[in-house]
């Protein structure tokens, strides 16, 4: 849209054909206009790096201290993206479902935090089924996939961090990975450019983009994972499901940029300076964490955590 609004119009072009003959270079931007575009870069860069690093602490201190801290922080996280949903759908009796969210997302992080995660996940069905009561015909399954999406973040993380010795290090894995991705993504699509991935829905993500933050993300979250094993043996398959994780987490952000466009939002919240609201943060870490929560559980082991690395 911003080269769009400098490209000059028919009767600018006119008026420059005289002092610039055809087949002469169009002239440069004026240095204050160059200044001014990067100063705009700058000014909607800085919020989203701040407002990034805040949550970065906030998410690796959580998993430092474990305990209460953990079980707080993620259930503060899950309930704002809970409301956040509930409030886009724009169904009906939005206290009553704000009260539901609330009531069910604690319950479900109280039982998550003891292990207890068969009685968890009943607690997010019932708990959908009521929201779906209480959204109206128009807005049922979009109530009840709310509840669902918000809770499986404390489920799938609580399920993960839950192994002594391996659960820290599968939590620093995801977040490398996701983050890696998210980064080398968003800076890969503007250095890169090229092609749109799915412009009707997210018309700023490339698949230079894509696929380069996909790439980074895995092999960060390799170089993360391996510390403290036996690199050369462990390497390749966490490098694989790093692969499938950060793709995972890419089409976590493309879904929930289906369903804002759904309801015609164009960010969840303005909760957080540069990034919209909570939903748009950890749409990707969503996915992933529910992804990697059901491989570690397919493995067989009896806990979530060792089964991303014991391959062998």
């Amino acid at each position: 849209m911003s080269r769009f609004l400098q490209t000059p119009g028919p009767f600018a072009m006119l008026n420059d054909s005289a002092a610039h003959p055809p087949g002469d270079d169009p002239p440069p931007l004026g240095a204050g206009a160059e200044t001014r575009q990067r100063r705009q870069r700058l000014a909607d860069l800085l919020p989203r790096v701040v407002s990034g690093l805040v949550l970065a602490a906030v998410a690796l201190t959580s998993v430092w201290r474990g305990g209460v801290i953990f079980a707080l922080a993620w259930l503060a996280a899950a309930l704002a993206v809970g409301l956040e949903w509930q409030n886009l759908i724009g169904a009906s009796r939005p206290r009553l479902r704000f009260l539901v969210v609330a009531a069910a997302l604690a319950t479900t992080a109280s039982l998550a935090a003891r292990g207890e995660l068969a009685a968890a996940c009943g607690i997010l069905g019932l708990g959908g089924v009521a929201l779906a009561l209480a959204a109206g015909p128009t807005r049922r399954l979009w109530a009840f996939g709310g509840l669902v999406y918000a809770g499986s973040l404390i489920v799938s993380v609580n399920a993960v961090y839950a192994a002594p010795g391996f659960g820290p290090r599968a939590i620093f894995w995801l977040f490398a990975t996701v983050w890696g991705a998210d980064v080398f993504a968003y800076f890969g699509g503007r250095l890169i450019g090229g092609p749109k991935l799915w412009p009707q829905v997210s018309p700023s993500k490339t698949w230079s983009g894509t696929l380069s933050g996909v790439f980074a993300g895995a092999l960060i979250g390799a170089l993360i994972g391996v510390q403290g094993l036996d690199g050369a043996r462990f390497a390749a398959p966490i490098f694989v499901l790093g692969l499938v994780a950060a793709l995972v987490s890419q089409a976590g952000d493309i879904f929930e940029s289906i369903v804002k466009r759904r309801f015609g939002a164009k960010d969840s919240s303005a909760l957080i300076p540069g990034h919209g609201g909570f939903m748009d943060r950890l749409d990707g870490f969503v996915a992933a964490a529910a992804f990697t929560a059901v491989v570690a559980a397919l493995h067989g082991l009896p806990s979530a955590g060792p089964g991303l690395f014991d391959w062998f």
